[in-house]
């Protein structure tokens, strides 16, 4: 007898286990459904993270750009007493510089998007780039007096 209430409250049991973790195809369906929605939800958010990434990096390097402009602009007035010799010198390293620069600015311009690693990559080289324009508008800057 306690053999045989035993075996049907563990068929019991078991049976109620398999009910209740049986999925319908519907409830399947429903559920990928689901998830698939989530996915473009989270793709559309990365995607728009990395467009206002884009805008943010281009708004930040015209500012650079704009002043390393008015550094030029500067430099040119400060250099007009100069002697004719240093003078010339002054003004083909501006030259130079002022060549840099606009074409960092033509390089992100001309940037399209590409992929999220691609822009990473444009990104860290871009920024490397731009810093050694900066320190080379610093060195100009800086008089070498002895």
């Amino acid at each position: 007898m306690k053999r045989t209430l035993l075996l049907i409250s563990s068929c019991a049991v078991m049976s109620a286990f398999v009910i209740t973790s049986c999925n319908t195809p519907a409830k399947k369906v429903e559920n990928a459904e689901e998830k698939v929605a989530e996915a473009k939800d989270d793709l559309k958010d990365a995607n728009q993270e990395y467009l206002d990434d884009i805008q943010n990096y281009r708004r930040q390097t015209q500012e650079q750009v704009d002043a390393n402009q008015i550094i030029i602009n500067d430099f040119n007035e400060r250099i007009k007493d100069e002697k004719k010799e240093a003078k010339k010198d002054y003004q083909e390293k501006i030259a130079k510089l002022e060549q840099k620069n606009s074409d960092m600015k033509r390089k992100m311009d001309e940037y399209k998007e590409n992929g999220k690693d691609n822009w990473e990559k444009f990104k860290t080289e871009f920024s490397h780039d731009m810093s050694e324009l900066g320190q080379a508008f610093k060195d100009l800057t800086v008089k070498n007096t002895k």
